[in-house]
């Protein structure tokens, strides 16, 4: 039988392929055009966000400060592919999100899972003098020429088949559009962590950004339950692991939110997970629910390692709260 041998967590937000210049300043002009809402989850703007934050809040944004978190998040992505690379796996569930990549609004699912043999990743347009933030989303694409990353199909087919009959509304998703290709949630994942690496894997997209029907964060431990029980009925020796792709908080940067996460993770509390206000996961923090899914997956395993960016970019406290998880 196939086992959940390991879990991880990793953000992709796009200050995870910016350059260090892009932190330093380029943010400052970005961040006016974010969706942002306030920590209670209110719909605001850059101007009242900057007039609420507490008058010295330039002092967590100076160049030395923004120099220290770059720093610090590529040491830890470096140090979770390192972690990756070292375990043997046969497969790797990806828990990831949609961003109008895939589907669109005319027909948004809650929850997909792409059972074709492989999935393209596109090579890089050419766009001609592309600005700053372009140019860091085209970061995730394919430098040459376009990938078929290989998927395990009889892992997708059968969770498909097993969340199904348990009651959850799965679309399945054979093939794609020839223009479309994977989401960032895991063109991220194989561009960082799957280099050089021949690894099947298996995408778990939920609908986290956008109404009516995100999944909330109850369906969420539901749902990492059922697949791990699904993953352990799979009739063949395979070595599973899972990761979470996305989060922490962004683009308001939530300390309390994200550290809450992180705790509940260490003590295994589904039920703090599970009761977590959706209307605080909303924009780039609607991702939590991803690891949330991989939470509830992994209860047979410990936590093992994390590191945790709170990468304020402007003083008006916008940024990303930037998190790797590793459970072994």
């Amino acid at each position: 039988m196939a086992r959940l041998v390991a879990a991880f967590g990793s953000s992709h937000s796009v200050m995870l392929v910016a350059t260090r210049d892009d932190w330093s300043c380029a943010f400052r002009e970005s961040d006016r055009r974010m969706p942002l809402f306030d920590l209670r989850g209110v719909a605001t703007s850059y101007d009242n966000l900057l007039a609420a934050a507490p008058r010295d809040s330039e002092r967590l944004v100076t160049p030395e400060k923004l120099g220290s978190a770059y720093d610090r998040t590529f040491a830890a992505i470096a140090a979770l592919k390192h972690q990756m690379d070292d375990v043997p796996l046969d497969c790797l569930v990806i828990i990831g999100d949609d961003q109008h990549e895939l589907f669109q609004d005319s027909m948004m699912p809650a929850l997909a899972i792409y059972y074709g043999e492989t999935i393209r990743n596109a090579a890089k347009p050419n766009v001609p003098n592309p600005d700053w933030y372009k140019r860091a989303q085209l970061e995730r694409l394919e430098p040459r020429r376009d990938a078929h990353y290989p998927v395990h199909a009889g892992l997708a087919l059968h969770l498909i088949r097993g969340l199904s009959a348990r009651e959850f509304d799965v679309c399945a998703v054979r093939e794609i559009k020839p223009d479309q290709y994977e989401g960032h949630a895991y063109s991220y994942i194989h561009r960082t962590y799957l280099t050089g690496r021949e690894l099947p894997i298996m995408p778990v997209m939920l609908n986290t950004y956008y109404p009516p029907n995100s999944v909330t964060p109850k369906r969420c431990v539901q749902l990492g339950a059922a697949l791990k029980a699904l993953i352990e009925t799979f009739p063949a020796d395979l070595r599973v692991g899972v990761i979470a792709s996305g989060g922490l908080s962004h683009f308001v940067v939530d300390e309390e939110i994200d550290r809450g996460v992180l705790n509940a993770l260490q003590e295994k509390d589904l039920t703090y997970l599970a009761t977590l206000d959706p209307k605080r996961l909303q924009a780039g923090s609607s991702e939590i629910r991803s690891w949330i899914v991989t939470a509830a997956a992994a209860t047979d395993l410990n936590l093992v390692w994390t590191d945790y960016i709170p990468a304020y970019r402007t003083p008006a406290l916008t940024g990303t709260g930037i998190g790797f998880a590793r459970w072994a």
